[in-house]
Order: structure tokens, then sequence, then C-alpha cells
């Protein structure tokens, strides 16, 4: 009797090691276990068929068990699926003598997880019995595979319509396929729901660019009776709210993951950071971060994308660089963030050595998304050739918006060389896409070709193609204000003008100047600078301006890349009005503050920087990091300020004697 006991506690502590992913320690005891029984060898090989890349150990163990049963064979069946040997499984299935259902379901349900429907329906039709477990397998396969008619015809089959886990599956896999009013349809006819149902639709809705949609059901789910949100529920809302920018909602749901007991699930925390990255929140992220105990790859990649995406790109390097102390390994999404980082701060030559290094040093093979932030990185540094270069070496069809990159180049640049060609790239991979004939256009208007820009846009007309229009928005006390260029349905409209005249009378005493060349109408010079100071992020910013408390900062959100004349104005304002102005773009934040933006030193508006003690640690970074750039830049610098006649600030002129 006590040696049987002993069996029985021996087995109760594999299982216990086993179910928390233990597997050394699930070894260790069965390894000092004087007697075993079947229970114990299922057990262990349970272990290994949880975790993936154990198939061999699990065919060595099976191989010693004294006298296996059904549950021993179904074990290593979920051992091959989960490997995705088909073959082996299909192999050890037809040569098993006793099968029960589980032994069919395990089959089943393995072929439909990899998605070997052909295989999976086969085996299905072929069932001697089917139970739940069965039809929910076939169910769900049909619907990941996105062959939601087999998927819809087994679920009109199936004998129990009660079954929560059938019509999630097919909630599921509508959301998948984008029939987002099938789905709900389906969802408000269920019989029963579950907390699993709910947060199949608020993932369905992100997952379809309908956020909106998506946090108005996370408000009824939070009303509904015995419904109570998990890490996922929290996560899908948060990815909500980042979609939306709606930092107000975002910080809710931080105080009901605290309400919860949620905060310290690693999930939640890397979602609420993302929020805040993506919210403009870039210090609330950084004390999440740092308040994670258990940090894996994805809370480092939400970081260092955070750093990168609001300008701050040694701090992005420096924290990959902690990372790979921490001996947390990149993967391929680190490296996008990396690339970024570098690309936002400027740093080609560092930018070169981490692309080279991702394969020859970490084994991970770049990318599109690789290759994209070097076109830009090479674009930025003016070295158009080589861009070029870089994307007829790609080993794969390059995608269209990195022709779209080139061209945004050729603008600042003006190559028509180039430009044309990108266009014409862009507009064979998306022949009713805007973006390359608006670009195009903008090229030849900045280099006043308005032949050329009024041609592309009778081709736009003749081909039916609309340009997506621009606009930019801010929240204030929970409200979305939307913007135009030009809006003339804002009910604020004469105060906000009132504003816009205001500031461009301060702007122009500081020395700001309209930049006419991001005005593409062939129109007067005063008619240009007017329709400049009407542009969608000047309105955004001067109502909240008039619409907030002096000091308060300002989050201003754009859907396509921020003007280049607002980006200068937006320093002018932070740097008159004493406020920061966080100015969020298609690809990055701009943090502006006391004249200076957060990517980007303007050389060109030196003038009233100079005298800025900010300033100072911008040109030192210069110094440590860019010496020959720096070198270059510094005497056109210098001339500069002899050119205004205004004296280089002290601190630059003994750094500069000193270094050089």
């Amino acid at each position: 009797m006590g040696p049987q006991l002993t069996v029985h506690a021996s087995n109760k502590a594999v299982a216990a090691y086993v179910r928390n992913g233990d597997l050394p320690s699930a070894l260790k005891v069965f390894n000092d276990m004087p007697r075993r029984n079947t229970v114990s060898w299922n057990s262990l090989l349970a272990g290994y068929s949880k975790k993936h890349g154990c198939l061999d150990e699990a065919l060595r163990l099976f191989a010693r068990i004294p006298c296996p049963d059904v549950v021993s064979y179904n074990t290593l069946l979920s051992c091959h699926l989960l490997n995705a040997d088909l073959r082996g499984a299909r192999r050890l299935f037809d040569a098993m003598t006793l099968k029960d259902v589980a032994s069919w379901n395990t089959m089943l349900s393995g072929f439909s997880r990899i998605g070997a429907m052909d295989e999976a329906r086969e085996l299905f039709s072929a069932m001697p019995q089917k139970n739940h477990v069965s039809w929910n397998a076939i169910v769900s396969g049909f619907a990941r595979a996105g062959d939601i008619d087999s998927a819809e015809e087994h679920f009109r089959r199936a004998p129990d319509k009660n079954d929560v886990v059938l019509w999630t599956a097919m909630i599921s896999g509508y959301m998948d396929g984008g029939n987002i009013e099938k789905a709900r349809e389906l969802f408000d006819a269920m019989p029963t729901r579950n907390l699993v149902s709910w947060n199949a639709m608020l993932a369905g809705y992100v997952k379809n660019n309908r956020a909106e949609d998506g946090l108005k059901h996370f408000r009824k789910m939070l009303v509904f009776p015995v419904v109570i949100p998990n890490p996922s529920t929290l996560s899908s809302a948060l990815l909500g709210c980042s979609n939306l920018s709606a930092l107000a909602l975002g910080k809710q749901i931080h105080q009901l993951a605290h309400k919860l007991s949620l905060i310290l699930n690693s999930t939640v925390g890397t979602s609420l950071m993302s929020m805040y990255c993506k919210c403009g929140e870039l210090d609330d992220a950084c004390v999440l971060f740092d308040g994670i105990q258990t940090k894996d790859i994805v809370t480092w990649n939400a970081m260092i994308s955070g750093y990168a995406q609001h300008g701050h790109g040694v701090k992005a390097i420096e924290l990959f660089n902690a990372m790979k102390r921490e001996g947390v390994e990149p993967n391929c999404i680190t490296f996008v963030a990396v690339l970024t980082a570098c690309n936002h701060a400027g740093l080609l030559e560092l930018g070169i050595q981490y692309f080279e290094s991702m394969k020859k040093e970490y084994g991970v093979e770049p990318e599109s998304g690789h290759y994209s932030c070097m076109v830009d990185l090479l674009c930025r540094a003016g070295s158009l050739g080589k861009a070029v270069d870089l994307i007829l070496s790609m080993p794969f069809k390059p995608h269209p918006a990195v022709f779209g990159t080139l061209l945004g180049a050729c603008r600042i640049h003006k190559s028509m060389e180039f430009a044309e060609f990108a266009a014409q790239r862009v507009v064979e991979s998306e022949p009713q896409s805007a973006r390359a004939y608006v670009q195009l256009a903008n090229v030849y208007a900045s280099m006043n070709k308005w032949g050329d820009v009024s041609r592309v846009r009778k081709s736009m007309k003749q081909n039916d193609i609309v340009k997506m229009p621009g606009y930019s928005w801010i929240e204030l006390r929970g409200v979305f204000h939307e913007f135009r260029s030009g809006d003339r349905i804002h009910p604020q409209l004469n105060l906000i003008h009132q504003k816009l005249s205001e500031m461009q009378k301060r702007m122009k005493a500081v020395g700001y100047v309209p930049d006419l060349s991001f005005d593409l109408h062939d129109v007067g010079e005063d008619q240009k600078e007017l329709m400049l100071m009407r542009h969608s992020e000047k309105l955004a910013i001067a109502f909240g301006l008039i619409s907030t408390l002096q000091g308060t900062t300002l989050r201003v959100f754009k859907n396509l890349r921020v003007c280049g004349d607002c980006h200068n104005a937006a320093k002018f304002l932070s740097l008159i009005e004493k406020r920061d102005i966080i100015l969020r773009d298609t690809t990055r934040f701009h943090h502006f503050s006391n004249g200076n933006c957060s990517f980007t030193f303007n050389w060109s508006a030196v003038d009233f920087l100079v005298s800025s003690e900010e300033s100072i640690i911008v040109l030192q970074f210069f110094l440590n990091h860019e010496r020959k750039e720096f070198k270059k830049r510094y005497r056109a610098l210098i001339y500069f300020d002899q050119n205004v006649q205004k004296p280089l600030h002290p601190c630059l002129k003994l750094e500069f004697l000193r270094r050089h």
C-alpha cells in the first residue's frame, strides 16, 4: 500500500510540473521514482507533447513505456501534430489497434489546427462516432482556413445548436474574412454568450479597423452581467485606444486593470505601455516598462519602438543594448524598431551596421520592413542612387510603400529621374492608388512644372482615382475635433481664424518664413501663404490653444505625413506660446518644446535656437556621434549666424574651439 501511495504522490508532482511548463523538474521527479506505472509515463509524455521541438525525446520515451495504453498513443499523436509531422501522426494512427473518440479527435484537431483541411474533412467523414469536440474542431478549422462556406455547412449540421464554442468559431471566421455585419448578426442571435464570444467580437472590430465600434462593444461588455474582462479583453481594447489615439479611455482601462488585479499581467502591462507610446505619453510608458518584473521580447520591442517613434533614437539604441545584456535575443520586430530609431535620429552608418549584422550575428533574415527602413534612411541622407540600388537588390518584390518613400525624397532633393521611375513602379503595383500620382505631382510642383502637375491631375481624373483627404484631429475633454485644410464647418471657426492671424504675426516677428513650396497650387504667393496657414495641423493647434489653459500640452494627430511648413511652424509656436506640442503623423511623434523638435535639429531655424540650452544638448550629440557631419554643418551654422548678425552662443564657441 505504501509504495502505491508514493507512486500516486509522485505522479501528482509530475503532472503539476508539466501543467506549469517546468519539464526539467517533472523529469527529475520521474527519474527519482523507485516505481512507475503507466500513468507516470503518460504524465511525462504529456510534457513533451506540449513543448514544440521535443518530438524525438517523446518518441524515445514512448519506446520505453512497458505497457502503453490508448492514452499513451493519443499523447504521442498530439506530439506529432504539434510538430506538424502529419505523416508520422498518420502512420501511428493507422497502426493503433485500439482507437477511442479521443484518438479521432486528437487527429482531427491537429489537422484542423495546422490547416490541413482536406485531410481533416476526410477524417471527419470516416469517424465512427462524433461528439461536440469533433464538431468544434471541424468548424473552427474551416473558419481559420478562410473556407467560410464549409464552416457554415458544418455549423448548420452540428447537432448541438447551443454550443457556444461553435458560434464563437463562426464569429471569428467571419471577422477574419472581414464580414463584420455577419459576425454581428450571429453574435446577436447567440443563445448564450461567454467571455470568449465577447472577446472575439472586440478583437474582430479592432482587427478590421473598426476600433470605434470595438470600444462601444467593450463598454457594453462592462455592464453585461457575469462577464469579467481578462487580459485578452484589455489588450484588444487598448489596441483600439491606440488606433484612435483615445488617451482618456486608455487611462480608464489602466484604472480598470488595477481594479481587476491584472496590472501585473505581462500582456496587459505591455499593451498599456504600447497604448501610452502611441498616444504620446512616453513618460507613462517608461514608468510601466520599469515596473514590469519579467520582460519578454514583446515588452522590450514595444519600448524600443516607443522611443524610436518619439524621436529618442539614442535612447532606443541604448535600450536595445540593455536588452542584449539581459540575454534576450532580438527578433525581426526588434530590428524594425532599431532601424527606425537610426532612421529618425539620422544615424546612417549605425543603421547600415545593424542591417548588415542582422543575419550575420543574429540569424535574422531581413524582411520587407527592414529594407523599407534602410531605403528611408538612405533617402533622408540624400543617397537616392544607393536607395535605388538597395531596392533593386531586394530578394523579393519590393512593397509599393518603398517606392513611395523614394518619391517623397525626390521632392525634397528635386530628382526628376528617380521620381518618374518610382511613380511608375507604384502605379504598376497599385494602379488605383492615388499615392504615386499625388507624390509625383508634388515633385513637379516643387520645381514649378505646373504643366506636368496639370497632366498628372488630369490622368487621375481620367482613371477615377481619388486622393485620400488629409485631416488632423485633437481630443479635448473626451471629444474629438476634426479639421481638414481650409475647414469651413467647425462651429468655432471665427475664433480659430483670429488665433491663426495672431499666430502668424507673432511667428514672423521671431523669424518664421512660410515655406511656399508646401502649397502645391498654381496661385499667387499671398494666396499660397493663406492656404498654408489654414492647413489642418495649424487649425487643430490653433483650436487647442484657444480651448485649453496656458501650459497645457497639446496633442494633435494627422492621418498623413505632417506638412514641412506645419512642422516648422509648430517649432515656432512651441517657443512663442511656451507650450509643448505633440504632433503625430503616420510614421512618428514629433515633440515640439521651446522651439525644438525631438526628431531633428533644424539648421535653417538656428537664428532663434542658438540661445537655447536645449540646442546645446543636440549639438553635443552631433559632436559625439556624427563628427564628420557636424563639422560640415557647423561651419554653415557659423556662416548663417554671421549673416543674421547674431552672436553664436558662448557654449557653442567654447565646444567648437575645444574639439576642433
